[in-house]
């Protein structure tokens, strides 16, 4: 059987757009399935699939995975070879921190500048504590690439779950048209390069004229 990523509507679900990066990179044989969000049924169908009726949930073949951190996890360890993660240890750990710091933190990023592929106009003003929220991410791809990016267009180097966890925010700063630092500009126009993430854009743009 193949795998099953349930992911939401690919121009809001930020969190079903870094499962579904995460698969492409892994190389694993995955079945698509998208279940339209904000309908009366919404629930009730992804409940078929995941336990807490959210996405995205990878389906295997022991039963359903239902959080974004541990279908990484799953697919690094599943599919060792992609490599999915640094191979260096402590790059590696500090890949897992910055990832952890995106699955539980910039909560006033998220809620003032919500993910929406389609849109391209800038906020007004953008709150303090978002704009904190932008600094701090700013240097944290400053950071990483400076240190362990060997020159690269990624954040360590190749493509990682790292980038696939940040894709979102990229996608976040492009649509509401944030200034950026020169290094962060430059990685969010490599993250908009990546195969995997112009599928979903292009799809998520058809989505939204639909």
């Amino acid at each position: 059987m193949a795998l099953q990523l349930v992911v939401g509507n690919k121009n809001y679900s930020s969190w079903s757009l870094r499962a579904a990066l995460a698969v492409d990179l892994s190389g694993a044989a995955c079945d698509e399935v998208l279940v339209r969000l904000f309908q009366p049924d919404s629930r009730a169908r992804l409940l078929r699939y995941s336990p807490t009726g959210k996405v995205p949930v990878l389906v295997t073949e022991q039963g359903p995975i239902w959080d974004s951190l541990a279908i990484v996890e799953y697919l690094a360890e599943t599919y060792p070879d992609a490599q999915l993660w640094p191979r260096d240890g402590y790059a590696r750990a500090v890949a897992r921190s910055v990832c952890a710091e995106m699955h539980s933190g910039f909560i006033a990023l998220r809620s003032h500048l919500p993910m929406d592929l389609a849109r391209d106009q800038a906020l007004a003003e953008i709150p303090a504590d978002a704009a904190a929220d932008i600094a701090r991410i700013c240097a944290l791809w400053s950071d990483c690439r400076g240190r362990f990016g060997s020159g690269g267009e990624f954040l360590f180097g190749q493509l990682s779950i790292a980038d696939a966890f940040y894709a979102p925010v990229a996608a976040r700063l492009r649509s509401y048209r944030v200034e950026l630092p020169e290094v962060a500009a430059a990685y969010v126009e490599s993250l908009y390069r990546w195969p995997a993430f112009e599928r979903w854009y292009q799809a998520a743009l058809q989505e939204n004229r639909g």
